[in-house]
């Protein structure tokens, strides 16, 4: 009796040998989830269950460590990068992205080969042979691609057949993705993409893995493996961008009073999930101004008293979401006594309409309201005679005020007419007493004549303010301004000699009297005369009949 219970054991041990030396799915994906992990969730739309045998022919498993990785690949380790548009809102669509990075000096080509690029030298030296792996080659000297070779080795790990679209000969490259007990198989080129559906995705973080082959022949050799988290979430994904002019620095939540911050509310929605969605914003800023709801993505809100804030934000949204159960209704009339087509039964069969529940996002920060330079203007430009005339600079004073705090910094950078090339920044501490009222000249020179762009700006601990000018710096050859103003001085007396022996000469010719208005000529050139000495005298004296009320304060100068 012992004997026949020994024969049985071994006949039950020698028909589940194959079943354990088969692997499955999960047992070559996966050592971070257990078996039957898909049973718990919901099937992905389009993937396979990781419990199907795998086909460790064609695809041989290399655990990590196995030295035959290091010969996966000639010159050297592929490396894959797993990529998403994680987080995604649950309902929506995720894509995945894997990037093939090859060894230095290589790249896949127009054909789906791998070559090594022309004028590139690698440790190795350079190749005789162009081709790093010729697949072109390989599949037709194979036969590869006829029907009579389908069911051997252009199938995937679990035996189904690959599809065959245009120019798939040039995809040398499979790609197994594995998340949530379930695969995907993919056959691509150095990149693949791959999407899915949310809805049957459990809330939370998520793993995905993918496993990558090429071709060897035949068969195919494993070369890279790679793993990422992805994020799945009831709430909208929201960021909000604050900026606001003249902050020093957005990132630090600090802003100015009395100017508006703008409040910019991006959603993380690369599916267009949400397109055709109803969006709301509801604003509290904390300050007891109420609540402000717009439809609007962005808003600008200013605060007019210093201190710190809470701002709230939440934003709604009618999305596409499961029906609610329809309660049985009572069936108070009787078919009988009901026309065709008006049975309340056959009512409860006709599909109901996309029905849409409300998705909520959030988003909270403290910000604190300080005061700082809210304008700063240049009100006046004035050249300025050195004693000692340098040849190729010139020098301009810029008076410049400014409202809100006072800076303790004062920057100027000159560029080409365009503002774009730079030529000179020059930054100065406001160490003069510029007393209540905002009041400063700025020095700068210029390197020649010509026109320039100048940007300016007032600084001081939380705030920057900027204001832009271009400046028309005149040429001074062939004479120096105090040349020019001696020569107008001369001609200016040249003429008035000139015109009072003139007078003299008609006056001797012309002794009679004469009425005035007989004399309109000569009145009237006597107006243009003392028109154009009063223009000179004011060119030459203007600086000692400047009436600006600004400039009695004697502005620092820097």
């Amino acid at each position: 009796m012992e004997c026949v219970y020994c024969f049985l054991g071994f006949l039950l041990l020698a028909a589940r040998l194959p079943l354990d030396a088969a692997k499955r799915f999960h047992d070559v994906l996966s050592n971070e989830r257990p078996s039957g992990y898909m049973r718990e969730h919901n099937q992905l739309n389009g993937w396979s269950s990781d419990e199907n045998d795998w086909n460790e022919k064609l695809y041989p498993v290399w655990k990590r460590g196995d030295p035959r990785w290091k010969n996966s690949w000639k010159g050297g380790r592929v490396q894959a990068v797993l990529t998403s548009d994680s987080p995604a809102l649950v309902g929506s669509t995720m894509t995945f992205v894997v990037s093939l990075v090859f060894p230095r000096c290589q790249k896949e080509d127009a054909n789906g080969n791998i070559v090594y690029e022309t004028n590139c030298r690698n440790d190795t030296g350079p190749s005789p042979d162009p081709f790093v792996y010729n697949w072109t080659a390989w599949t037709e000297d194979d036969d590869w691609g006829n029907d009579s070779s389908q069911g051997h080795h252009n199938v995937f790990p679990d035996g189904k057949p690959f599809p065959r679209p245009p120019g798939w000969k040039k995809r040398n490259f499979v790609y197994v993705f594995h998340t949530l007990g379930q695969y995907f198989q993919r056959l691509g080129r150095c990149s693949v993409r791959v999407s899915i559906n949310t809805t049957n995705v459990p809330l939370g973080p998520q793993l995905m893995e993918v496993t990558v082959y090429r071709r060897h022949g035949r068969a195919y050799c494993p070369i890279a493996k790679v793993k990422d988290v992805y994020v799945v979430t009831d709430r909208i994904p929201i960021f909000v961008t604050m900026s606001q002019k003249n902050d020093r620095n957005s990132s630090d939540e600090t802003f100015l009073r009395d100017l508006p911050i703008v409040f910019n509310v991006l959603i993380h929605d690369p599916s267009h999930f949400l397109i055709e969605s109803s969006i709301n914003y509801k604003w509290n800023f904390g300050d007891n101004t109420g609540l402000f709801v717009s439809n609007n993505s962005t808003l600008n809100h200013t605060y007019v008293l210093n201190g710190t804030f809470s701002l709230n934000l939440t934003v709604q949204a009618a999305v596409p979401g499961p029906c609610p159960t329809p309660s049985p209704r009572p069936l108070t009339p009787t078919p009988a006594l009901l026309p065709d087509g008006d049975n309340p039964l056959q009512l409860r069969d006709v599909p109901d309409e996309n029905c849409r529940i409300n998705r909520y996002g959030y988003f909270k920060a403290t910000i604190e309201i300080v005061d700082g330079i809210l304008e700063v203007n240049i009100i006046k430009m004035t050249d300025v005679l050195m004693p000692v005339p340098q040849p190729d600079d010139s020098v301009v004073d810029f008076v410049v005020t400014c409202e809100g705090t006072i800076p303790t910094e004062v920057c100027t950078v000159i560029s080409d007419p365009t503002c774009r090339i730079t030529q000179s920044t020059v930054c100065d501490p406001v160490d003069v007493d510029v007393g209540e009222l905002c009041l400063l000249t700025v020095r700068r020179a210029f390197s020649g004549s010509g026109t320039y762009c100048m940007n300016l700006t007032l600084g001081d601990e939380a705030s920057l303010a900027l204001t832009s000018t271009l400046v028309s710096v005149p040429g001074r050859d062939p004479a120096s301004p105090l040349r020019i103003a001696n020569g107008v001085l001369f001609s200016v007396g040249c003429l008035t000699i000139v015109v009072t022996v003139i007078a003299l000469l008609v006056y001797k010719k012309h002794k009679d009297y004469r009425p005035i208005e007989n004399s309109t000529g000569i009145v009237v050139k006597g107006k243009r005369l003392n028109v154009f000495l009063n223009r000179a005298k004011a060119v030459f004296s203007r600086g000692n009949q400047e009436k600006d009320p600004l400039l009695k304060n004697h502005p620092g100068t820097l």
